[in-house]
């Protein structure tokens, strides 16, 4: 509070010249806390409400300087009745202004306050005592902590924070903001909010403002804005109304969180779950499809349901490596394996050919196919005797237009099928080869089986590394 000190000593010079009884009855009835001392600085006179700020009463004719129990430097540190700024304008002549202090109750509570100590002087101009009034700050010194703490929060937080009037200007703009949206503060102040509002959105601001003007809060609105680099980013924006002392709106306060990343991972998922949707999808189709084969080729109930339990497995394998590449899809040697390793060792099996990770709908059916192999071999074949070797190769063709692998199964024992078209034989050369868009060749000897395919890259490859 700012004291008017012409006025003010005018006030009390006015006093002075009251009697004494008049005096103390104007001051006893005053609501600021004020108290005299003589000129050695024991108290002759205080107020309740300098009796209510000390928390005490102090003896009148005894206690000196000030009537606090104890005193403190505004750091906290301890201050002697004879340091306080009553005593030093006594002692020094000078009326002490701009001071502050910590009075501490007997109770333990404490309240800062300013002091305003003010020399008395009789007719002839001698110093006859003091007069001090004592103001409560603590009210204020609490606002301007809980300000200068708000400024700090503001200032470090990640969110843009931003206030602006009624008209759009901005008018305070935080680091947070400078990060978001690529501008410095010294180029956003003064300046529209519209900068920022993509040119299809600008219906946007007269709407929100129309809000604010009525005392309405906006949260979590999901919209998009500009940065200085004119790229779009995605934004979550709460707006709050601005009020003066009278209640008013006068502007508003707005805090966007960039949600960029947030959106890119749910347009990931929901992408991921259309096409685990898809996939789960051909996956049924594919299963009725083994179950109704499957059946027309066994006759026995028990081989029948451990048919379809393998090749569901199979199916679940090959599913379980695009789920964990994110339905991007998996490499060749990686799927071979993963339907080759519940029947034989690696060491029977050598693969060469480019690093090609395939697309989800190859994996699936090259799975299916390669499972069929694998069963073959575990029955009849290399994986069911301790010789003979299985290798695949493949390649891409010249122009990079076509895919060809070769599953050589030699050396082991005699070759043996099981049934003449079974429902193995139908996914080698019918199934696999088909939903590749392709074709395949199954042909064995005494010793030996080979399987080969040929599709179109475009049905096999995600990508070649």
């Amino acid at each position: 509070m700012e004291i008017p000190q012409s006025n003010f000593a005018s006030s009390l010079a006015a006093l002075h010249d009251m009697d004494s009884l008049s005096r103390d009855s104007i001051l006893m009835l005053l609501p600021a806390a004020v108290y005299t001392t003589d000129t050695s600085g024991i108290i002759t006179f205080y107020n309740k409400a300098a009796a209510e700020l000390w928390g005490r009463e102090p003896q009148i004719g005894k206690d000196e300087w000030c009537g606090s129990w104890k005193l403190y430097w505004p750091d906290g540190t301890h201050m002697e009745h004879d340091e306080c700024p009553m005593a030093v304008t006594l002692r020094e002549k000078q009326e002490v202004r701009g001071a502050e202090a910590i009075a501490e109750r007997p109770d333990g509570s404490r309240v800062t306050f300013m002091p305003f100590p003010v020399l008395l002087r009789d007719s002839a101009g001698e110093v006859v005592g003091a007069l001090n009034m004592l103001l409560d700050v603590s009210d204020r010194n609490k606002e301007e902590e809980s300000s200068q703490r708000l400024a700090a929060i503001v200032e470090s937080s990640d969110d843009a924070i931003i206030s602006k009037d009624l008209t759009g200007t901005i008018r305070s703009w935080n680091k947070g903001a400078e990060r978001i949206f690529g501008y410095e503060a010294e180029e956003m102040i003064g300046r529209s909010i519209t900068v920022l509002i993509p040119f299809d959105r600008a219906n946007e601001e007269p709407s929100i403002v129309d809000r604010i003007r009525k005392g309405e809060r906006i949260d979590h609105y999901e919209t998009v804005r500009l940065r200085k680099d004119g790229s779009r980013i995605h934004v979550s924006l709460t707006v709050s109304p601005v009020k003066n002392s009278s209640g008013r709106v006068i502007g508003a306060s707005k805090i966007a969180r960039d949600i960029t990343e947030k959106k890119e991972n749910e347009d990931r998922i929901l992408m991921l779950m259309r096409e685990v949707n898809h996939r789960v999808k051909n996956q049924y189709a594919v299963i009725l499809s083994m179950i109704r084969e499957t059946s027309n080729r066994t006759g026995d109930t028990a081989e029948f349901e451990q048919r379809v339990r393998e090749r569901i497995m199979a199916l679940a394998r090959s599913h379980d490596l695009l789920v964990h590449a994110e339905w991007r899809g998996a490499t060749v040697s990686d799927l071979i394996m993963a339907q080759v390793r519940p029947f034989g060792t690696e060491d029977s099996i050598t693969m060469s050919g480019p690093l090609i990770v395939l697309q989800p709908n190859a994996v699936q059916y090259l799975g299916i196919a390669f499972h069929e192999l694998a069963t073959n071999s575990a029955k009849y074949g290399v994986f069911s005797a301790e010789r003979g070797n299985i290798t695949v190769d493949w390649h891409v063709g010249e122009e990079g237009q076509s895919f060809y692998l070769a599953w050589t199964e030699s050396g082991g024992p005699p070759v043996k099928l099981g049934r003449k078209q079974g429902f193995g034989k139908t996914v080698l050369e019918r199934v696999t080869p088909l939903s590749l868009g392709g074709e395949g060749i199954l042909g064995t000897s005494s010793n030996r089986i080979v399987w080969t395919v040929r599709a179109p890259m475009e049905n096999i490859a995600a990508t070649i590394i």
